[in-house]
Parts: C-alpha cells; structure tokens; sequence
C-alpha cells in the first residue's frame, strides 16, 4: 500500500526540537514497508522550510537520505490547475495550493493514507500515519 509523504511529517523528520520528531521518526520506519511517495512541490516547500530554519546540513539530509526512500512525481499543468481551481473555489486562505495540489494527487492515485501532521489531510477523508 502505498502511503503520501507530507511535508509536515518530512520536516518533523528532520527537526529534532520539532514537537512531532518522534512521532515521525517512529512514522517513518512503520512506512519503510509501504511504497512512500510525494509530489515535486512538496520536495520544494520541505526544502525551503529546511534551509531557512535548520541550514544545511539537514538540507542536505533530506535531499540526499530521505528522498533516497521517496518516490517523486513531478506534477502535471492538469493536476496543478485542477487544485488551483479547488484553491480559488474554496475562497478561504486556510489551506495552501501546495495542500491542495496533494489532495487531488491523492485520489488521482487512489491514495488513502498521509504520512502527515497536518489535520487537513484528514478533514478530506485521508488516515493519518503515525
């Protein structure tokens, strides 16, 4: 089964001070079973949070050693615009265009599990993992 990579677990991941770092330490060896996989925009946002608040190293840690467990899919112009329009239509600045491009990534890939911190997952009818 194959399970979503969210950058709210991959940071917490490499965060050690980050409240989830167990949590996602603990997550992401349960997943190890499962095929991981996430989408380019979330490899961009997980490395920009990296840089900016942990540096390089764990930058390196994570393009190099996490994603070494993750398989990327570039996202295409359809689904990119199919969750710009689910963005606008919602009306309400709660929920990133990166969130809603993984949204529609999932059921396109009939995906039922994130491995994610982020409760939005949830409110769309996706299992959290841990």
């Amino acid at each position: 089964m194959a399970t979503f990579a969210d950058t709210s677990a991959l940071y917490a991941l490499l965060d050690r001070d980050e409240e989830n770092h167990q949590a996602a330490a603990e997550g992401f060896a349960s997943c190890r079973n499962d095929d991981l996989v996430t989408h380019n925009y979330v490899v961009v946002e997980t490395t920009a949070l990296t840089q900016a608040r942990l540096g390089m190293r764990e930058t390196r840690q994570f393009l190099d050693a996490v994603l070494a467990a993750v398989e990327v899919v570039w996202v295409t112009p359809e689904l990119h615009a199919n969750a710009t329009a689910a963005l606008l239509a919602a009306g309400t600045k709660g929920v990133s265009l990166v969130d809603r491009v993984s949204f529609a990534f999932m059921r396109q890939r009939g995906l039922r599990r994130a491995f994610a911190f982020d409760r939005d997952f949830r409110r769309e009818g996706f299992a959290l993992v841990p």
